[in-house]
Order: structure tokens, then sequence, then C-alpha cells
């Protein structure tokens, strides 16, 4: 599906979800809290406005690690919408903090590799290659793994297995504060990173290497359900069912996601 299509058909879907909407109750408009994975931010950020014009709604995003906002949930802070990796979407169904049958899978995006933008790409083409990369960087960046960031808690197990996990502990930088993610490669203070494809798509200042070879890949799948304790579960079903359309799966393929 072209971009001008998705952009079509999600116009025409909004249009149907709104007069359905209107018909109901016109007095239905809320304000739905989300807490989510960081991951789908870019994806959402074209998605969402169009859902808050058709329909009136208002949504909230407070995006952090898909660990940390399960926890949030599971802690029993008030949200109306969780989006989270699967697994914890459906131990949080299984423990009555996720509405029964809501969990809805909206697409999967692997760990990918990047530099400050117009360096030279290092070889990451092939397992040893990336292996001798790692070794000859001078350090590497990623999200906490204390926060429940998933790529570096992979990553660390991945190190591991490669053997050169004791090698690369003193050139490696968990950054505590979100931002700095991107802007430390940016800038250059650290010469590669990791994060999710769908979010190094969307950074400035950086330039995607590619995703980690094939055979130690590791994709998060992202999930939405709709959180027991919130107020406004019927607009939250109206959030599920328009970011989970074929149109809004096309646009989040655009933005490095792949199908579930």
């Amino acid at each position: 599906m072209t971009r001008a299509l998705a952009q079509f058909t999600i116009t025409r879907a909004m249009a149907s979800l709104a007069l359905s909407i209107a018909l109901a109750d016109v007095a239905a408009a809320a304000e739905i809290k989300v807490l989510s994975g960081s991951g789908v931010q870019p994806a959402m950020n074209e998605l969402v406005p169009q859902l808050e014009q058709a329909s009136g709604h208002k949504v909230m995003f407070d995006y952090g690690t898909v660990g940390g906002m399960a926890q949030r949930v599971r802690a029993g802070e008030i949200a109306d919408v969780l989006i989270a990796s699967g697994p914890q979407v459906a131990t949080l169904e299984s423990e009555g903090k996720v509405v029964a049958g809501t969990r809805t899978d909206l697409g999967r995006t692997g760990i990918g590799i990047f530099v400050r933008k117009g360096t030279p790409k290092p070889d990451i083409s092939s397992v040893d290659a990336f292996k001798q990369t790692m070794l000859a960087a001078k350090s590497i960046g990623w999200n906490d793994p204390a926060a429940g960031a998933p790529v570096s808690i992979y990553m660390l197990e991945a190190f591991a297995r490669l053997d050169i996990a004791e090698a690369m502990q003193p050139k490696t930088v968990a950054f505590k504060q979100r931002s700095e993610r991107f802007a430390a490669v940016a800038r250059g203070d650290v010469e590669i990173g990791f994060n999710q494809i769908s979010e190094i798509l969307a950074a400035p200042g950086v330039d995607l290497v590619g995703p980690l070879p094939a055979p130690i890949q590791n994709y998060t799948l992202f999930a939405a359900g709709i959180v027991t304790n919130g107020r406004e579960q019927s607009a939250a079903r109206d959030l599920i069912r328009f970011i989970s359309t074929p149109a809004a799966r096309a646009v989040m393929h655009s933005k490095g996601f792949e199908a579930p």
C-alpha cells in the first residue's frame, strides 16, 4: 500500500469512526490517558491527531520504556490504555490489570544501530563483523537497562553470548535521561548507539547503520490493552480500534514496524 493510499484510507476510516461516535453519543468526547513504550511514538505522532480531530477525543501520551510503563500499570496507576510488549500486556491481562480480551497486537520492530549523521557507517553485515565493530568501538550507548529498556537488556545478554561482555562494559554508556539516547551520539560524545529501529528513523542528527545481523536480531512486539482502572474505556476502545486498522498499520510500516 502506498503512503498516499494509506493516508486516503485512514481519512475515510476516521470519517466513519467519527460518525459512529457522534451517532452513539454526541457528548462522548473524552480525555484518554495512554502509558506507552516510546518505540511507537513516531507512528502515534502521525496517527493520533487524526483521531482527535475526527472524534473530539484528546489523547495524552506518557512515553517511557515498555518495562516502566507495564510496572506503572501493575502498581495501580490510573490510565486508560497501555501500550507495551505483547507478553507484558498478556501478563497484566492475566493479573486483572488489563481488561480481558482487549490485547491488540500493533506491530513489531527490531534493534538497530546508529551513528552521528554523516559519519562512516561501521560494518555490521554479519555476526562476526558486528563483533569486531563492537570491539573496535571507542564507546557505545543505550537506555539504562535498570529502567526496563528492552534493547539494552537484550544486548547485555547478546554480548555475553558473543563472549565480549567484559570487553564492552568499560566503554558502555547507559543513559539515565531518555533525551540523551540520540543526543549524545548526535553530538559525537558516544560513537555508536542502540535503539529500536522505529525510533532511530525519526531521530534527528543520527543515521541508521542497519538492523542487528539476523542471527542475533531481537524484536519487540508492541500491543495495546485497556487498563482495568481506566475512566474512559469506551474512548479507549475507539483509540485501539483505530490504531490497529490496516491503514494505520501501513503508517506503522512506514515508521519501521513489521506486521505482528
